[in-house]
Parts: C-alpha cells; sequence; structure tokens
C-alpha cells in the first residue's frame, strides 16, 4: 500500500518490467506434463462474497464429497486470506470428454437437502457467493461476453470477452433462488512440440466453467451415473426453496479445446482484467503533478534558503540580524528534545520495519517471485519480512532515544518491538472472535495465531532488542547547534499553523499521486481481485516517498519560520496526513462501492481499513520525519551561531 517516483533511467527499466511481468516465472515453478487421459485433478479453495467479506470453506455447503476428504497443505499467507484447498469428485482425465456425469448418485437416486441445508444454500445464493475451484493451480474462471457497439446493428456488435473469478452458486428471480447445480468445464491444453517416436504431453492453460441451473425433472440419469441434458432453453432452473427438504441432481461435462497459449503466459487471462492503459495514465499524471510542484516548491525554498542563510551570515550589519525574525531565532531550541522521546522514537522504529519490509516485497514482487501462481506467497513473504526487518527498526529507534538524550534503552526496545505491533495483534484478534462466532474459514486457527505469536516473540522481539543495543551504543546524531537551558516562549502562531489544517495541507499532493492505484488495491482486497502490476506500484511508492519528503520539508520550514520549535511531534504526525486521505477514501468505497450492509462485515471492514491507515501513517510519518530531521540539520549547519 504505497506510492512514490523515481528517474527516467528507472522508469525505462520499470516499463520493460511492468510490460513482461506476466510471462515471468520464478525459477523451480515448473510445469506439469499431462498424457492422455491421466487424471486432471479438480480442487475447491473456498467460497467468497463481495457482500459479507466472510470466506468460508466449500463443504461448508451440501456438496457431494468424496469418498476421502484430503485438505491440502497450506502457506500462512493462504491460511491467513481463508484458503481450504480440498480435493473434490470431479474426475477430469486429460483431452478426454464427458458429457454429463452425475455426483453422489447412489442408484440412480437424487441428492435430498434437508430443511436446515437448502435454507443455507437459499442463503449463500441471496449473499451473492462465488465458488472458487482450481485445476493444475489455474483457479476457474466465467467467462462473460460484452457487447460494445450497443447503438448500431446486431452484426456489427463487438463482443468484450471479459473473466470474472469463480462461478456464481446460484441467482435469484422474482424473490425465487435457484442453484447452479450443472457445471460445464471447459479446459484448454496446450501440446507440446516433442521429438519423433515420443508421446505427446499436454499442459492445462485456462480453465473456465459455464454454470447452469437444471431442475431435477429435466435431467435423465442412468445407473452408470450418466446423464442427459435437455437440448437448447427448454428446461426451467433448479430452485431452492428454504422452508422445505429440497431434491436435485449435482452434474459436470467436460470439454478440452486445444489452445496455441503457451505454460509461461497462462496466467494472462486472469491478470488482464482490467484496463492497464488507466495505470500508466495514473503514473504520468503523478510524475507530471508531482515533479512540477516538487520543482516548484524546492525552487522556492533553495531561493529562500539562501537568502536567509545570506543575511545571518553577514557580520557586518548585526543590529539588522538581531531584528529578524525567523527560522534562526530557534537555534537554541530546535533540537530540544520532545515530549515522549521513548514513544516517538519506537513508532519511528516500526516505520523503519514497514518501510523496509514494503520496499523489499514490491521490489521482488515486481521481478515475478511473488505472482498470483504461488498461492499465499505475497503475505508470507510480508509477515517473516517483518519480522526479519526488527534489526533495523530497533537500530534505527535506539539511535534516535540516545539523540533524544534517553537513558531507559531496554525499556525503549521492548516498547519499540510492541507497541504497533501489538495494536495490530489486539485489533485483528477481536476481529477474529467475530469471523469465529460465524464459522467462517477467514478465522485464522489457534495454532496458526500460536505459531505468529510464537515468531513475534521468538524472532521479532530479539532482532528488535539486538538492533536497539547496537544503535543505543553508536555515536548519536551530530546536531550542528547547542540547546539553551531555557526554553524559548513561541509566539501565537496563525490559524494555519493548526496541526489539523497542516495535515490536510500536507496529505493532498502525495495521496492525490496514488489514489487511482488506492482503487486498484482495495478492489483486489475487498472484491476478490487479482493485483499483479507491481511494476506499476513500485513506481508510486517512489512517488510517495519524494511527495512526502519535500511536503515534510516544506512544513517543517513553515513552522521554523514561524519560530515554534516544537516539530518532532507535528512533523511526524503532519507528514503521515495523506493517511487521513486514505480513510476518507475507505468511507466513499464502501458506501459506493460495496454491497455490504450487515453488521459484521461492516466492523471488518473498518477494522482492517483502521489497521491500513494506521500502518500507511506509519509509513508516510517516518518517511517524512527523517527526510524533516536531515533538512533542519543541514539548514542549521549552514549558519553562523555565536
Amino acid at each position: 500500500m504505497a506510492a512514490a517516483m523515481d528517474w527516467l533511467p528507472w522508469s525505462l527499466l520499470l516499463f520493460s518490467l511492468t510490460c513482461d511481468t506476466r510471462a515471468f516465472y520464478v525459477p523451480g515453478v515448473a510445469p506439469i506434463n499431462f498424457h492422455q487421459n491421466d487424471p486432471v485433478e479438480i480442487k475447491a479453495v473456498k467460497l467468497t462474497s463481495s457482500r459479507t467479506q466472510l470466506p468460508y470453506e466449500y463443504y461448508s455447503l451440501p456438496f457431494c464429497q468424496p469418498s476421502k476428504i484430503t485438505y491440502k497443505a497450506e502457506n500462512l499467507g493462504e491460511v491467513l486470506r481463508g484458503d481450504r484447498i480440498v480435493n473434490t469428485p470431479f474426475q477430469v482425465l486429460m483431452n478426454s470428454e464427458k458429457k454429463c456425469e452425475v455426483l453422489c448418485s447412489q442408484t440412480n437416486k437424487p441428492v435430498t437437502l434437508t430443511v436446515e441445508q437448502s435454507r443455507l444454500v437459499a442463503e449463500r445464493i441471496t449473499e451473492d457467493y462465488y465458488v472458487h475451484l482450481i485445476a493444475d493451480n489455474l483457479p476457474v474462471a466465467t467467462r462473460l461476453e460484452l457487447y460494445s457497439n450497443r447503438d448500431g446493428d446486431d452484426k456489427k456488435k463487438e463482443k468484450d470477452v471479459q473473466f470474472e473469478h469463480g462461478y456464481r452458486l446460484g441467482f435469484t428471480d422474482v424473490n425465487k433462488i435457484y442453484l447452479h447445480n450443472h457445471l460445464s468445464f471447459i479446459l484448454y491444453y496446450h501440446r507440446e512440440d516433442l521429438e519423433e517416436d515420443q508421446e505427446h504431453t499436454y499442459r492445462v492453460v485456462r480453465f473456465e466453467v459455464i454454470p447452469q441451473s437444471i431442475r431435477l425433472e429435466d435431467i435423465k440419469a442412468d445407473e452408470k451415473s450418466s446423464c442427459t441434458l435437455p437440448e437448447g432453453t427448454n428446461s426451467s432452473p433448479q430452485e431452492i426453496d428454504p422452508t422445505k427438504e429440497n431434491q436435485l441432481y449435482f452434474t459436470y461435462s467436460v470439454h478440452w479445446e486445444e489452445s496455441d497459449i503457451k505454460w509461461a503466459s497462462r496466467w494472462d487471462t486472469y491478470l488482464t482484467m482490467s484496463d492497464v492503459q488507466i495505470h500508466w495514465f495514473s503514473i504520468i499524471n503523478s510524475v507530471v503533478v508531482v515533479f512540477f510542484l516538487s520543482g516548484i516548491l524546492s525552487m522556492i525554498i533553495i531561493r529562500t534558503l539562501r537568502k536567509d542563510i545570506a543575511n545571518y551570515n553577514k557580520e557586518d550589519d548585526i543590529e539588522d540580524t538581531m531584528e529578524e525574525s525567523g527560522w534562526k531565532l530557534v537555534h537554541g531550541d530546535v533540537f530540544r528534545p520532545p515530549q515522549y522521546p521513548m514513544i516517538l522514537s519506537s513508532l519511528l522504529g516500526s516505520g523503519i520495519q514497514l518501510f523496509c519490509m514494503i520496499l523489499i516485497v514490491i521490489f521482488v514482487a515486481m521481478l515475478g517471485m511473488l505472482s498470483p501462481s504461488s498461492r499465499g506467497a505475497l503475505m508470507t513473504t510480508a509477515c517473516f519480512l517483518f519480522m526479519f526487518m526488527g534489526v533495523f527498526g530497533g537500530f534505527s529507534a535506539g539511535r534516535l532515544y540516545r539523540t533524544l538524550k534517553g537513558h531507559r534503552w531496554k525499556k525503549g526496545a521492548f516498547c519499540t518491538a510492541t507497541l504497533y505491533p501489538g495494536v495490530v495483534f489486539g485489533i485483528c484478534f477481536v476481529l477474529n472472535c467475530f469471523i469465529w462466532g460465524k464459522h467462517s474459514s477467514g478465522a485464522v486457527p489457534f495454532p496458526t495465531m500460536v505459531a505468529l505469536l510464537c515468531m513475534w516473540f521468538g524472532i521479532s522481539l530479539p532482532l528488535v532488542y539486538l538492533g536497539y543495543y547496537f544503535g543505543f551504543r553508536k555515536q548519536p546524531y551530530d546536531n550542528p547547534v547547542r540547546t539553551n537551558q531555557i526554553p524559548r516562549q513561541i509566539p501565537e502562531q496563525r490559524w494555519y499553523m493548526n496541526r489539523f489544517v497542516g495535515i490536510l495541507m500536507a496529505g493532498i499532493l502525495p495521496f492525490g499521486a496514488m489514489f487511482i492505484e488506492l482503487f486498484f488495491i482495495f478492489s483486489a482486497i475487498w472484491e476478490n481481485q487479482f493485483y499483479y502490476l507491481f511494476g506499476f506500484l513500485f513506481l508510486v511508492f517512489i512517488i510517495l516517498v519524494v511527495s512526502c519528503s519535500q511536503i515534510s520539508i516544506v512544513m517543517v520550514y513553515f513552522q521554523l519560520c514561524a519560530e515554534d520549535y516544537r516539530w518532532w511531534w507535528r512533523n511526524f504526525l503532519v507528514s503521515g496526513g495523506s493517511a487521513f486521505y486514505v480513510l476518507v477514501y475507505a468511507i466513499f468505497y464502501f458506501v459506493n462501492k460495496l454491497d455490504i450492509v450487515e453488521f459484521i462485515p461492516s466492523l471488518l471492514y473498518f477494522g482492517y481499513t483502521a489497521l491500513m491507515v494506521l500502518s500507511f501513517w506509519l509509513l508516510t510519518g517516518t518517511i517524512g520525519f527523517y527526510a524533516a530531521y536531515m533538512f533542519v540539520r543541514k539548514i542549521y549547519a549552514a549558519v553562523k551561531i555565536d
């Protein structure tokens, strides 16, 4: 979650990376070659809905089950995402057609759903749940054909083919609820070129489904579990009445087609669901705006500073210098330690930890090593990196704490290791209790929670202590001027120097540079979309770093010119002002884009949004603070102090 800017050589390099990222695969992710009639296993991942934000495992509904249910061993990221990958009874053979097959048929008898099961299925359908299956690690997709030329003749209409993830569990029509009980699987294979006298091998390159609702009376099943579907549109859909028992067949068919798509490009279908052009417009717009404003601001400040420093360094006109008002007059107080230096240094240490983690994750993902094909890899990598970056967070916090005349380094290290992670864990634990109450697969299991606690106290905390110890022992930052014993009186400030006004002014530029990319990130999180444009995200992250740094320098300069030397906390808060706009945008997105009406989904949305806003404030506040600190040290080192 971030945004920022870069120079021309980087832009050219990243342009090539963003163009090629879809076809890039990590060494070691090897394709699976199938021979004719080899079994292709269909697995279920979960059920999801953007209306409830509560994932459920596949067999939480009364689907047909295989003789033995086997769950896949999952990584940390998959568990946190709510994935529960499990085998299904679908029998699919490579390049072998099936016209119609009945699932869980006992001597030609239909499946009977109890009243309770019928009510649960009906509830899930009305909540717009999607079913997610995978074949050879490829997620199933439903083809949507949209016509772009609406005004022209039917013959001139152009089809715009799009895909949505998974398939709808069912649909409602005139207050009646219908279940998709027949699945038409369409799998595409790529035939590999081989030498003579070798058997052909195939690779799965696309997995589509056409869900249908066909009532019991229209499906003719025989004793061999084969069935016959009605021709054309003569059939009626399978209604689910939540007030009584329902009888139905679960059926499926399999169709294979040859494709020219190679295995390395097979994810393109899923990753080109959004228009890439808008990302380029966003990047170009952000780069132009930020460079233009940054250039103007830099020019004004540099020219003003040169003039200030020249005036302050004149020794022949001492009286005029004494009458000057401005930032030089607070030189004896500008490096006076603020209130609560331990908390400030702890928050900045966590900000450094976040910055290092996000930078590495985005860069590695940009190289294609955390593609969606590596299920859960992004979240797993982020969790472990945050733990291991504790040594850098501890080092920076320890050195800053010593610079601020702190002495209790052990307590400071514990505060750094537990303050931000403790807030995150506390909020997640409370939300997890509500998810547990809903029996959702999104609830983190107790063993996983214990494992996360062990990682926190067994990896992150010792590393923070280690970094803090060396940071505290290192020479503190060299401040160019001495601090007076008696604090200077601060004059009355103008209205525009108010802290909240500063947050509004400082936050608009970084947020404006990244809000389009924020829309795609929100869509990926809350609407079950794939996000993979990490090349763009890296550019936006650089833009964010540059804009936060520059706006922070401008704000601290104005504050010091107003003879207010209490800049430490104020600059940290103001530099994170774009987090306020992220919060406002999240509320706008909730009201206008999502169809969430229940209490628990709303609580989950705003709970996780609070974590995002807090993390974003820490990140941008830390970037702005260190930029302002370097700026303040630089300008006071340039003037002659008596």
